[in-house]
């Protein structure tokens, strides 16, 4: 699934008089063997701009690298997802494991047998045998959904959640792996801002990289208060980041991301993994958790149809 992107210097001239200058700009391409005019005239409708005269690139470079999801660019052939391609799900759920940390503080789940195999057959017929077991663990454990009840006392629990704010939602990755501050601010959704209504908006940050370990918990990426506004006003039903919190938790006890999405009725997944896998656009996500009543949080099996 090789994508490519255009790195360059523009001067751009317009029609009515001014230009427009860029250093370093990276594109999103379709295919990598385009010309420069081809570039220019995506960067064009990328930026949306008008009357323009002239577009001029300098140092004109294409590289390997993941899309982040420029306007007007297609999905490469790998990409597709007409009614003639295949549809390809993409696991984005850590799995949960008996002593798995989850988040610093927080129990590991334990297993235990309600009833053994060898203590079965003495139940059921010859030759018949069940294992039936439990889970003790905390409802931030693994890949999981917050719903408004787990950040405010009169929120809807999991129970009341609607199918179609957690199935089949379109999904907006926006690749933030060479981002090189901690805080995603409103400024990096600006440009899909059209795209975001009714939308699951998914941070790939890379920081997934480092789950299980206890350098997940030190640093992590997260989403400022002001990018969670942003998404709110737009119209965003779900917020995913493949990090250790949508919030900052080093700066204290205050979590605006949380406070603003969860009054809004948006719903957060935490500890996602595998958005490489996952275009900028065109894909689907579902993240379902159990309807359970009284409870604000629990893992879910969260995945991608591409």
């Amino acid at each position: 699934m090789t994508e490519y992107r255009a790195v360059f210097d523009a001067d751009v001239a317009f029609l009515n008089g001014g230009g427009l200058r860029a250093e370093g700009f990276r594109l999103d391409l379709p295919a990598p063997d385009l010309d420069a005019d081809e570039i220019g005239r995506l960067l064009v409708q990328h930026l949306g701009l008008a009357m323009v005269g002239r577009v001029d690139l300098a140092n004109l470079e294409v590289v390997e690298e993941a899309h982040k999801g420029s306007r007007g660019i297609a999905p490469t052939s790998e990409h597709r997802t007409d009614a003639a391609s295949a549809r390809r799900l993409v696991d984005l759920s850590h799995p949960i494991r008996e002593g798995l940390v989850t988040y610093p503080g927080i129990p590991a789940p334990t297993f235990a047998p309600h009833l053994t195999r060898e203590a079965s057959r003495a139940v059921y017929a010859p030759g018949t045998e069940f294992g039936i077991d439990l889970i003790t663990m905390a409802g931030n454990t693994g890949t999981y959904l917050d719903s408004p009840f787990h950040r405010y006392a009169d929120g809807g629990d999991l129970a009341s959640l609607r199918l179609d704010t957690l199935v089949g939602l379109r999904a907006e990755v926006f690749r933030l792996t060479d981002a090189t501050e901690r805080g995603i601010p409103a400024e990096v959704f600006a440009d899909r801002v059209d795209d975001l209504r009714g939308a699951a908006v998914l941070l790939h940050t890379g920081w997934d990289a480092h789950f299980g370990r206890p350098e997940y918990g030190v640093g992590s990426p997260f989403l400022t208060g002001e990018g969670a506004r942003f998404l709110v006003d737009a119209g965003a039903v779900l917020v995913g980041i493949d990090a250790l919190n949508i919030d900052d938790t080093e700066s204290g006890g205050e979590r605006p991301a949380h406070s603003i999405l969860l009054a809004a009725g948006v719903h957060v997944v935490e500890h996602l993994t595998g958005l490489a896998g996952v275009p900028p656009r065109g894909a689907r996500f579902n993240a379902v958790p159990p309807r359970v009543e009284g409870f604000g949080t629990f893992p879910v099996r969260a995945f991608a149809e591409v």
